[in-house]
């Protein structure tokens, strides 16, 4: 089982690597009242509610899980709708939404599917959309080649999917050379399994929840250990990043 869906199995929530602060920062920079506004892969649909809470126009989510979009819109209900589909093929019509939403999406595809994916994404938007997403990258700009194929070899065995961290840079690069214009960087420690994270996201009760969860489960305890352990490792090298970029040179501030 992937990292992220033991997490939530056992009772964790949320589950990007900026925690819910950097979700709350990513929504706020994309400008999403009265936009019409698209998820890629929603997953247990925290985020979708609170985009919902700012008021777009309409909302979408794209999920290719089944069991992800059954519970993307138990949480939206008719406010929204989710679609079947993949992120480098949505089947939605070209520039039929304003802002585009990813999170720790991107950072578990290949460099191809990476690529396949923000021209998908420019496809999707007019002139002047958002595009804002929330992943995990490397640090710093300058890291060795060596040194992040450590990493990610080094994630891919602890969270069980082939994870591809970029550094800030090639992230910026990675939507550039898709015709869209970074307006927004953030940052924010990847401290996901550490215990006072934990409780700002989750809240005192469910962290209490998921941490005895974790203890009466001797296989699942095992495997986030061991993520945990490899977050600590490189915990210099791992950040999680906020990017907001606009296709085209756009007129927005």
């Amino acid at each position: 089982m992937p990292g992220h869906w033991l997490l939530a199995r056992l009772g964790k929530r949320v589950l990007r690597p900026g925690g819910r602060e950097l979700t709350e920062h990513l929504l706020d920079d994309a400008d999403l009242a009265g936009a019409d506004v698209l998820e890629i892969a929603p997953g247990l649909g925290r985020t979708a509610v609170r985009i919902l809470e700012h008021d777009p126009r309409s909302y979408i989510g794209i999920e290719s899980d089944p069991a992800a979009a059954a519970l993307t819109a138990t949480a939206i209900g008719a406010r929204g709708r989710v679609v079947a589909g993949t992120a480098e093929d949505t089947g939605l019509a070209d520039a039929s939404v304003e802002v585009v939403i990813g999170e720790a999406m991107l950072t578990l595809q290949s460099d191809r599917a990476k690529t396949n994916i923000v021209a998908e994404v420019s496809r999707l938007l007019g002139p002047g959309g958002r595009y804002a997403i929330h992943e995990l990258a490397l640090q710093p700009d300058t890291m060795p080649d060596e040194d992040k194929a450590e990493i990610r070899k080094a994630l891919a065995q602890s969270i069980r999917v082939n994870a591809r961290p970029l550094t800030a840079s090639e992230w910026k690069h990675l939507v550039e050379q898709a015709g869209f214009t970074v307006r927004m960087v953030r940052f924010a420690p990847m401290t996901l399994l550490r215990l006072r994270r934990l409780i700002s996201d989750e809240g005192l009760w469910r962290t209490v929840r998921f941490v005895g969860n974790v203890a009466r489960d001797r296989g699942a305890r095992s495997r986030i250990l061991s993520m945990r352990s490899t977050f600590r490792k490189y915990r210099e090298h791992l950040v999680a990043i906020e990017l907001v970029a606009v296709k085209g040179a756009g007129d927005r501030p």
